[in-house]
């Protein structure tokens, strides 16, 4: 995969154009373990956005609901080829990059739930949850938020030179925010180390990117001499690729970073969007042609991997989901005393 313009960038000089990878898996032969892996660690996201999917149509869980389902190669590969001091700040649509940061799926769904074992303690819910130690600095609803935020971490990283890159994610519709432009121009200014991550899953709420935004939004970043491509989303190893890459120029110094990923969610925009605004036909071709989980099993199974012992992935996570879904209904409510806590922090 080609990067764009892999040499120290230069506003005057503008932004080569980059490369657009899509398609094939490009790591040539993965080992049994690494595709275990990515699998085992698909499969727990999109088992835990079943799980609280079927809690929120139980009426366990209030507010808004955004799920990740058929968006799981995004973070996943992306998350694969971090480093450890790395930060990562995102929208609403967050359960599974809280996952993929390794945090606890009972504390997640605890906080789903409203419960006092959230990692909010019940006092955030689905858009607000955060953990310090795993590197997670929240979801959130303000639309283009998660970029500002992001800017601000990198920021803290360049300060502390501790060669961290905040990934900050936002979704298509996010990306035509003001406050997007603001912080290309902020993080290049300043060489911050950013990955902006676009997860463009072809539907702002319900509006279609062709809609609604000009462009390509991979080269937004053009005019601030940041580099950007795209990638398949669907396929874990080309986003594997392109994360390890874009990665590898910002931490040589280089500044912010645009990865640009095109995937697709097959549930509506929340819990409570129907999805008429596209045809069942095109959902069930993503899910038929182009399900990234399903890929990896072709492959496991391609390499002698017998169904059974697929099948006790599957079981193990199921096992997983299970215990965090009994963990979150069974933690108290919170007091009303903690109305007033964690609205002041005195420093």
């Amino acid at each position: 995969m080609a990067k764009s313009n892999t040499s120290k960038k230069s506003n005057d000089k503008g932004v080569k154009k980059p490369n657009v990878k899509s398609g094939s898996n490009s790591k040539a032969d993965p080992s049994v373990e690494d595709l275990q892996k990515l699998y085992r660690d698909m499969l727990l996201i999109r088992r835990f956005e079943e799980k609280a999917g079927q809690l929120y149509g139980m009426g366990l869980i209030g507010g808004f609901c955004h799920l990740y389902i058929g968006q799981e190669a995004v973070v996943t590969g992306i998350s694969s080829v971090q480093e450890p001091q790395d930060t990562v700040v995102t929208s609403y649509r967050d359960h599974a990059h809280m996952l993929a940061c390794d945090m606890d799926p009972k504390g997640i769904m605890a906080e789903l739930t409203g419960r006092e074992g959230g990692y909010s303690r019940g006092k955030g819910g689905s858009m607000h949850m955060f953990s310090k130690e795993k590197g997670f600095f929240g979801g959130h609803g303000i639309v283009g938020a998660s970029t500002a935020i992001g800017t601000g971490l990198g920021f803290a990283h360049k300060y502390k030179g501790d060669n961290g890159v905040a990934v900050a994610y936002m979704g298509d519709g996010a990306s035509n925010q003001g406050q997007v432009a603001e912080c290309y121009n902020m993080a290049a200014l300043w060489d911050l180390p950013v990955l902006f991550v676009i997860e463009n899953n072809q539907y702002g709420m319900g509006t279609s990117v062709k809609r609604s935004s000009a462009g390509t939004l991979y080269r937004r970043g053009e005019g601030y001499g940041i580099p950007g491509e795209q990638v398949d989303g669907m396929d874990v190893f080309s986003v594997q690729d392109a994360a390890r890459q874009a990665l590898d120029y910002i931490r040589t110094g280089n500044g912010p970073y645009i990865l640009e990923v095109l995937t697709y969610r097959y549930r509506g925009h929340s819990m409570s969007d129907p999805a008429k605004y596209r045809s069942k036909d095109e959902v069930k071709t993503m899910k038929d042609d182009r399900d990234p989980i399903t890929a990896i099993k072709d492959m496991l199974q391609g390499k002698g991997v017998e169904e059974a012992e697929i099948k006790e992935i599957d079981k193990e996570i199921k096992a997983i989901i299970a215990e965090a879904a009994e963990f979150a209904q069974e933690s108290p409510e919170p007091h009303e005393d903690e109305l007033w806590t964690d609205v002041l922090v005195e420093v």
